[in-house]
């Protein structure tokens, strides 16, 4: 096994999802992204909240500061539905933004469908773990985090996390080569 062990929390925000009324598919096809792409030894925590901005806030702070995740990966809430407060709530949590990733994220769902500038998704630090939104459809998801996670690791490390190895014939992430340990 190559890499240092990661913690990865992902976070469903749906009130249909938390009361039951269907099943959550964020949350697994991100589980499923991690399972295919990252080599590092990995563990992760799961929640699924209600669209309500404080639940939101104080699920990411609990996974960061009290569940030691390096990076946190929402799902959902990010339209501009007045429901949608996951980026307000991501915003909370974090002590620093991240705006490259939005725009990215972004551009890739506008190459699917001419939606995507309703999203409103955002990335951000807390300490030394990245905080980011991701859209709720698992085949949006799947077509946005095997993309933008190419630049997760290298910023992992520069925040002072641990080193994630990828299967680099699922996601080709980029360091420099000073920054690249032998694999």
């Amino acid at each position: 096994m190559v890499g240092d062990p990661a913690t990865f929390g992902i976070i469903t925000v749906s009130d249909r999802a938390s009361d039951g009324e269907y099943e959550d598919e964020g949350g697994p096809a991100i589980l499923g992204f991690f399972k295919e792409a990252v080599q590092s030894s990995w563990t992760h925590h799961q929640r699924i909240v209600k669209d309500e901005r404080d639940i939101i806030s104080a699920t990411i702070i609990e996974m960061v500061d009290e569940l030691g995740c390096d990076v946190v990966v929402t799902t959902g809430g990010t339209g501009p539905a007045l429901r949608d407060v996951t980026p307000e709530a991501t915003e909370d949590a974090c002590e620093r933004l991240l705006p490259g990733f939005g725009e990215q994220m972004r551009a890739i769902s506008l190459k699917f469908v001419a939606t995507a500038i309703l999203s409103r998704q955002l990335a951000g630090l807390r300490g030394s773990s990245l905080i980011f939104n991701l859209p709720g459809r698992p085949k949006a998801i799947r077509e946005t985090i095997d993309e933008i996670w190419r630049a997760v690791p290298y910023c992992i490390d520069i925040i002072g996390g641990p080193y994630i190895s990828m299967n680099r014939d699922i996601c080709d992430d980029f360091r420099p080569k000073d920054a690249r340990r032998p694999e």
